[in-house]
Formats: structure tokens, C-alpha cells, sequence
């Protein structure tokens, strides 16, 4: 009977050791780690709610409205302003502002070519023996103010293959992983301008959405402003165009000043 008993006790023995084997603290570690990215996640959440908690109720562009629970002013020039209701989530606010970077630039190279046409036409076209392509009150072509048909076709090849090209690369730099890309980060900086440090980053960035938006504006303004007037913005308004004796002669012999 003893001996029936020994040998038992000894055929337990190995099965109470595999409780101290390396599989079985390996599922411990594997229970902590799991524990403890639990405890990260939650710890991050709660961070995440506080964020939320702290942000306004209200648009602060539009008091008397509530923000829009997308916009949470990370971004450059957020301001709480979708009336709306465009940006459904995240994925839709950066489209949105891929798409409003895009106009801005382009609406600032505009507001400065348009005067600059009319300035300017005229007299390179006579260098280089063209017509010019501005109408007989001076007005740049437009829409509205008709004229496109006399630009050159291979410009507007040229220009749309340009266009283009630039969307694709952009498209494809957005879409490649880049931790470090935001909208409108083309890497495009010739001139070293744009800052180093996050402060001068999150500057600039607000700068140029800021202009970009009052460039789309003055741009629309542009337009109406001819169609109705029938005058060229430059010829209405030569005080922001010529220097100040010169647009004092104009007004002069215009009749504005007797």
C-alpha cells in the first residue's frame, strides 16, 4: 500500500512542476502586457474626453451656433465655421481642407495676376507684336467678362497638364503613409522660408489659409466688381495700383478732383 502511494506522489510530481515551466510564465507576461495595453488605452480614452470636454460648445466663428463635433480647431484656421454640416468625420474635414488649400492658392496667384494683367498686357503684347488680350474697357477675360476665346489653346493645355500633374503628386504624397504630411504638404519650399520649429510651422500655416481665403474672396469681388462696373478693377481703383501723384493726376483729369 506505502508503495502504491510513493509512486503516485511521484507521478504528480512532474504535472505540479509544468506550473513553474517557461510556457506558462510566458502566459503570464502575455496577461500583463495585455493588461497594461489595456490600461494605456484607457488612460488615452479618458485623455481623449477630457480634450473633448475642454473644447467650446459654441462655433466661435458663429456664437449663436453650436461647433461642429469634427471641427476641434487642430487645425490651422479653424474657426468652428461649417454652417452647413459638410465634415461628417475626420476622413471629410481633411478632404475639405485638401480641396480649400488647393483654391487658396490658386485664388492668391489670381488676386496678384489679374491687376497685374491688366497693368501689363498691353504692353508686352505690343513688345512682342500680339493683340492683347484685354477688352476696350481694360477688363482681364474672365466668365463674365468674356474674352477666354482669345487665349491661345496650347495655354490651356499647358496649364491643365501642369494643374494636373500637381494633383496627382500631391494625391499620391497624401495617400503614402507619411506620418509628417498635412494637407497641402507638398515639400515645395525653394526658398527655405517655412520654420523649423512647431510654433513657426502652426504660423505659417494659419498665415496662408488666412490670405488664401481673403484671396478667394477678392477674387469673386474682382469678377463682380467688372461685370457690373464694366471697368477694370485696376482703372476703378488706381490708388492701390499707381503711385500716389500719378492716381492724383488721374483723378484730376477724370474730374474727381476740381
Amino acid at each position: 500500500m506505502k508503495l502504491i502511494i510513493v509512486s503516485s506522489l511521484f507521478c504528480l510530481l512532474p504535472q505540479a512542476s509544468t506550473a513553474f515551466s517557461p510556457m506558462q510564465r510566458t502566459s503570464v507576461r502575455s496577461v500583463l502586457a495585455m493588461s497594461q495595453e489595456s490600461l494605456q488605452e484607457q488612460e488615452s480614452s479618458m485623455d481623449s474626453q477630457k480634450v473633448m470636454d475642454d473644447l467650446p460648445q459654441m462655433s466661435t466663428s458663429m456664437p449663436f451656433m453650436a461647433r461642429p463635433a469634427v471641427l476641434t480647431g487642430a487645425l490651422p484656421g479653424d474657426v468652428g465655421f461649417d454652417p452647413l454640416g459638410f465634415a461628417k468625420s475626420e476622413a471629410d474635414l481633411m478632404n475639405y481642407r485638401e480641396a480649400e488649400v488647393k483654391h487658396a492658392r490658386l485664388a492668391m496667384l489670381a488676386a496678384a495676376g489679374w491687376p497685374i494683367s491688366e497693368l501689363l498686357d498691353k504692353k508686352i503684347a505690343s513688345a512682342i507684336g500680339l493683340n492683347p488680350l484685354l477688352d476696350a474697357a481694360d477688363r482681364a477675360p474672365s466668365l463674365l467678362n468674356g474674352g477666354l476665346g482669345k487665349v491661345s489653346p496650347f495655354y490651356w493645355i499647358a496649364v491643365l497638364g501642369a494643374a494636373a500633374a500637381v494633383d496627382f503628386y500631391g494625391i499620391s504624397k497624401s495617400k503614402s503613409g507619411d506620418a509628417s504630411y498635412f494637407p497641402g504638404n507638398l515639400g515645395f519650399d525653394p526658398l527655405k522660408v517655412y520654420p523649423k520649429d512647431e510654433e513657426g510651422k502652426k504660423w505659417m500655416q494659419l498665415a496662408e489659409i488666412k490670405n488664401g481665403r481673403l484671396a478667394m474672396i477678392a477674387i469673386f469681388g474682382f469678377a463682380i466688381q467688372e461685370f457690373v462696373s464694366k471697368q477694370g478693377v485696376v482703372d476703378e481703383t488706381p490708388l492701390f495700383f499707381f503711385p500716389l501723384m500719378e492716381t492724383l493726376k488721374m483723378y484730376t483729369n477724370s474730374g474727381y478732383i476740381q
